[in-house]
């Protein structure tokens, strides 16, 4: 298999957007094209994250749509769905193209649109992202579902409502340099801890926002990436693992065996260790996620995670920064674009151009994308110097 390397990103401002979900799709793909300094025409075939574009917009069919929009010629257009992991999913698939020689340059993107939809028929559409039958079927929507695992991960580890909320308050204050934002404006721990309850105890600040936006990646074979641009970066590992759907079908809700053993196969495929990383991108579509995800990727023990945010080992200047663009919870999370954005932010980083938010001496960074309940996850370990 060729090393794959990532020569193009392009983002669009993530938040409330009027224009229409195959205009976004266009917007970052033709931004990453640009970053990358090719034609179009260079690009081989297109891979485009998402989740529900016909139930959210009614527009589907949607991967030849954005390929249309943004100028590329008759190329194999595919859209990849996997809840809110479709995003590293179809940057999976797009890695798994250019490494086995089927192409050489490739273009990924992630999109959606929901903020149209109104919020109790968003709630429906996202909540098919779970177990219909045991859940949604019933009326369990994803903030139900994971107030359930805080609860059972506050019962058998003393975590705490103000561990959640620190989480929040560092994932705004991290949103807050980032201009591409849903959310650039701090918060305090009284705030998140008086905020509205959604779903004991999750409050507002606990949950990821509902939000339009796009992102896009450029991926080429490694031995073409110097030409492309002076600062590519390599992809050490793409990982994939999934389980069920139900909480209900999981021997333990407070452990998600897909982030697991997809971290498992990414640190055994880059011949790294978790200490390694220098920073993070994790899918904290609820604070009590981002805990779940530092220990089950491996930076923490069981049962430890919370003491990322809340000692300050996870905000910037601490000793491994997660979720530098403000993560889910203050950039936003228009779910088909969240893996593709995650990848954007790592490159930015490890290209050094991340601005006021930039990791000291970042060199490699690692993605983690999370579909339902820990039904799907793909994780990513990217490395500077392509």
């Amino acid at each position: 298999m060729r090393s794959v390397s990532i020569a193009g990103i392009g983002i669009t401002s993530f938040g409330v957007r009027t224009e229409s979900v195959v205009r976004l799709g266009a917007e970052a793909c033709r931004a990453a094209i640009e970053d990358a300094g090719v034609g179009p025409e260079r690009v081989e075939a297109f891979f485009l994250g998402n989740f529900a574009s016909q139930a959210f917009t009614g527009q589907n069919h949607l991967a030849p749509s954005v390929a249309h929009a943004a100028g590329l010629g008759p190329v194999p257009c595919t859209r990849v769905e996997g809840a809110c992991a479709s995003g590293g999913l179809a940057v999976r698939q797009g890695a798994l193209a250019v490494a086995s020689g089927a192409a050489d340059i490739v273009l990924v993107a992630g999109v959606e649109k929901m903020t149209s939809a109104g919020s109790e028929r968003t709630a429906e559409i996202l909540a098919a992202a779970g177990d219909f039958e045991c859940e949604a079927s019933l009326g369990a929507t994803f903030p139900a579902l994971f107030a359930l695992i805080a609860r059972r991960h506050m019962h058998e580890y003393g975590t705490t409502p103000e561990d959640l909320a620190d989480v929040a308050v560092k994932n705004h204050a991290h949103g807050h340099f980032n201009p591409d934002a849903h959310f650039q404006k701090e918060i305090t721990k009284e705030e998140a801890l008086s905020a509205r309850e959604v779903a004991t105890p999750l409050r507002l600040f606990d949950c990821a926002p509902i939000s339009d936006g796009a992102a896009a990646v450029l991926l080429c074979a490694s031995e073409l990436a110097a030409d492309l641009r002076p600062d590519p970066v390599r992809l050490l590992a793409s990982a994939q693992a999934s389980d069920s759907p139900a909480l209900a079908d999981k021997g333990d809700i407070t452990r998600f065996r897909a982030t697991a053993r997809a971290a498992e196969e990414a640190f055994q495929s880059a011949g790294i260790q978790p200490e390694e990383i220098d920073l993070a991108e994790v899918h904290d579509c609820f604070t009590i996620a981002e805990i779940l995800a530092l220990e089950d990727i491996g930076f923490y023990r069981k049962g430890e995670g919370a003491r990322g945010a809340s000692e300050g080992e996870t905000a910037l200047g601490g000793a491994m920064p997660v979720n530098t663009s403000g993560g889910l919870k203050a950039k936003g999370h228009p779910v088909g674009a969240t893996g593709v954005a995650q990848i954007c932010e790592l490159v930015r980083q490890l290209r050094g151009e991340a601005g006021p938010r930039q990791v000291r001496g970042a060199e490699v960074g690692l993605a983690h994308n999370l579909g339902g309940s820990g039904a799907t996850c793909a994780v990513h370990i990217l490395a500077a110097g392509g």
